[in-house]
């Protein structure tokens, strides 16, 4: 009789177990991720206004002022395009940023979070570069960005943006009607025959 009652607590710690660690670990995916990065001097030479290319976010156009600065990007595939504002202090700039894809609506529209980038000159005569991370919500860390500062572009964050005909949704009238649609000026009353002049 104890045996079999001690067995059946073994069981049901055995069942049990895997659920209380699975429930324990899920917790941690959902937490927000933050970088732990800290600011330093700029590089010599150093300037955080310029257009910067990653071969997967495409082309960052980054304007600064003061210890503020603004940028913007299109993806290389074109589908979508986002736009970042923050704070810079030395070689470091933490952003908030939104990415809207082209022609979407609804939910997956729109996704925002925040990042950061550390601005890098390798060796004098390189390419300067930024490194960074960006995250989702309120994630600042966790998906890694690194883009290469291009020599002879001036940053227009404006020419990122698509234009009116490129931002619109837009879909076919009728589905079953045979592929044409209907001009909004015929009438939709039978035709009139030829030489009927009545009306």
């Amino acid at each position: 009789m104890l045996r079999s009652r001690l067995l059946r607590i073994g069981f049901l710690l055995a069942l049990t177990a895997p659920v209380a660690l699975t429930t324990g670990c899920a917790g941690n995916q959902n937490e927000p991720k933050h970088s732990h990065v800290k600011a330093g001097s700029m590089p010599p030479g150093g300037d955080w206004a310029g257009v910067y290319y990653s071969q997967l976010y495409g082309y960052l156009h980054l304007v600064a002022g003061g210890n503020a600065a603004n940028g913007a990007w299109r993806t290389t595939a074109g589908d979508s395009y986002g736009e970042m504002h923050g704070e810079i202090d030395g070689d470091l700039f933490r952003y908030s940023w939104v990415e809207r894809r082209i022609g979407a609506v609804g939910a997956d529209a729109n996704r925002k979070g925040n990042g950061y980038f550390r601005y890098t000159a390798p060796k004098e005569g390189e390419a300067h570069e930024i490194v960074g991370e960006w995250g989702l919500g309120e994630s600042d860390a966790g998906n890694e960005w690194r883009a290469v500062k291009q020599k002879n572009m001036q940053p227009n964050p404006a020419s990122v943006k698509p234009d009116e005909v490129e931002g619109r949704v837009t879909g076919v009238d009728a589905w079953d009607d045979g592929g044409g649609s209907k001009n909004k000026d015929e009438d939709e009353s039978p035709k009139k025959k030829k030489g009927d002049d009545s009306e």
